[in-house]
């Protein structure tokens, strides 16, 4: 999360391409590619280049820095919420999307997409609640709140923040921290500090809360043994909004498996379904729309006996290995 002034028109360094390849080349060589970190990936992009579709439908920085007391006096939940998909420029965006790119694939790979989802809004809520609250907390006790309740940022880094905590909660190894090699499992406090004694214009507050929202949410998650109600409702969500195309799809195959049979091979016996007629000569179930059958290519009569004499002296000459042979050559 970065304090300090929005630079409008601000000119590309040429580090959003390198991003874009690097996050290629990641998901390339991924046999599974995780959705949820790559819709944060573009939607954060978005937001920064304001593309001409988006540019009437997104709210200016102005609008959106994370400024305590702004939120608290206007109950300005847009300040609240939408802060973290906006950034100061380029080199502030690149690298907190690099970062995410990483701790995402691990995450998302290792938890589930749902599971993912939930815990990033989870996240969000909290660290964002927990920098407001630690801001309020500076002026009531201390009336320190000049540096802190005044400040405007914006940014994803406090969020990364809580998802380090949560991806080395379990980890024993060591990790390097900008060249410090630290256990992993404390890799968040001594990045904390570092980055604030290098480059203090950032929010020591807005990462401070996302270290004890990733804390916070690793204490909830232990102590709850049913399942995560966030999770489902995204699940819910989720299957709601497939619904359209699963109906779509399901239509299509039905259809296509009316026109083209799509049949099955049973016992001698004729059975009456719906639509479908019984080949005699090798039982296999086909469309009424075809007058032939799929797998042996014997014709359907309209004798009442269901087949001509000459279609049941030729069934007698094909043997099993034939019926096989045809329907591979049919369908490949």
């Amino acid at each position: 999360m970065d304090s300090g002034r929005w630079r409008r028109g601000a000119v590309s360094r040429g580090m959003l391409p390198l991003l874009a390849l690097h996050a290629i080349n990641e998901y390339y060589r991924l046999p599974w590619k995780p959705p949820v970190t790559a819709g944060l990936l573009a939607a954060n992009t978005l937001i920064y280049l304001r593309p001409s579709f988006l540019d009437s439908l997104l709210p200016f920085v102005d609008e959106v820095w994370f400024n305590p007391h702004l939120i608290l006096k206007n109950k300005d939940m847009k300040r609240f919420f939408l802060s973290v998909f906006y950034h100061v420029d380029e080199s502030h965006l690149v690298y907190n999307m690099m970062s995410l790119l990483w701790k995402g694939i691990q995450l998302e790979t290792s938890m589930g997409s749902t599971e993912f989802a939930s815990m990033v809004v989870a996240l969000l809520g909290l660290s964002q609640g927990i920098t407001l609250l630690l801001a309020k907390s500076l002026l009531v006790f201390f009336d320190y709140g000049r540096p802190y309740y005044s400040e405007y940022a914006v940014g994803f880094s406090g969020l990364l923040f809580a998802m380090k905590v949560v991806l080395n909660s379990h980890s024993e190894n060591f990790t390097n921290v900008h060249g410090l090699i630290v256990p992993a499992r404390y890799a968040a406090w001594a990045e904390l500090i570092l980055i604030q004694m290098f480059v203090p214009r950032v929010s020591f507050l807005g990462h401070l809360g996302g270290i004890l929202a990733g804390i916070l949410y690793l204490k909830l998650k232990g102590s709850y043994s049913g399942p995560n109600p966030l999770t489902t409702i995204i699940r819910e969500l989720t299957s709601l909004l497939r619904w359209p195309v699963r109906f779509i799809r399901n239509t299509f195959r039905l259809r296509r498996r009316r026109i083209l049979g799509q049949g099955t091979v049973g016992g001698g016996e004729r059975r009456s379904l719906s639509g479908t007629w019984r080949c005699q000569a090798c039982t296999y179930d086909n469309s009424d729309w075809l007058s032939n059958c799929e797998m042996c290519g014997t014709s359907q009569s309209s004798e009442s006996g269901g087949f001509s004499r000459q279609v049941s002296r030729r069934s007698r000459d094909l043997s099993l290995e034939e019926l096989r042979r045809r329907r591979v050559e049919r369908f490949g």
